[in-house]
């Protein structure tokens, strides 16, 4: 367990800063909360590299269990709603595992495919479970409490496409930047991974 405490804290931290800042607007269609969160794949993808597939789901646990409890203090002071915090549990914890999964699975070809894949793959998920269940009209049924009108609004998407609900240019614009940060995340993969295999080896 100690090995894995710098990825147990590095991902509390991102989940917690991701719950404060998704608070705060970014342009029409994010809130600098985007720009954080998919730090959370390049955590688990390291930690997945390095030390395994047990390790990399202990440090998913913490996250979830950190989102968990941001959510349950938010509600208590009126800043999210049961709606909003099951999508975001939900979303988490599915595309983190299949991160882990998809990572596996391609374990041994080139270093820089299982990274990509897993954070492309996940990032998907995570969009798509999210922003359907926080939003889509279809399932206010299910949370009769929970006004999100406001996200089914009939807009362009992402202010010039075709005429959509506002959620999915939300989920478009959020999946947009995960996607451009699988990319640029590959470099402190290498590195860090390097660094840690090397760290081990020392102390062996």
């Amino acid at each position: 367990m100690p090995r894995i405490l710098p990825g147990v804290f590095a991902m509390a931290i991102i989940v917690v800063a991701s719950n404060i800042l998704v608070q705060y607007q970014l342009g029409n269609w994010l809130t600098w909360g985007a720009l954080t969160y998919p730090v959370a794949f390049l955590v688990t993808d390291v930690m997945n590299r390095v030390y395994g597939t047990q390790a990399a789901r202990r440090v998913v646990l913490a996250g979830f269990v950190t989102g968990v409890l941001c959510s349950l203090i938010a509600a208590g002071f009126d800043k999210t709603t049961l709606r909003i915090a099951i999508a975001s549990g939900a979303a988490f914890l599915s595309a983190q595992l299949i991160d882990i999964a998809v990572f596996n699975q391609l374990r041994k070809y080139n270093w820089w495919l299982p990274p990509l894949a897993a954070s492309l793959v996940g990032s998907v998920l995570d969009t798509a479970v999210f922003f359907s269940i926080a939003f889509a009209a279809e399932l206010a049924p299910f949370f009769p409490n929970d006004d999100v009108s406001w996200a089914n609004e009939q807009v362009p998407l992402l202010g010039s496409g075709p005429i959509m609900p506002l959620w999915v240019s939300l989920a478009v614009a959020d999946w947009l930047v995960k996607l451009a940060q699988a990319v640029l995340a590959l470099v402190p993969f290498r590195i860090l991974v390097g660094n840690l295999i090397e760290r081990r080896a020392q102390i062996n």
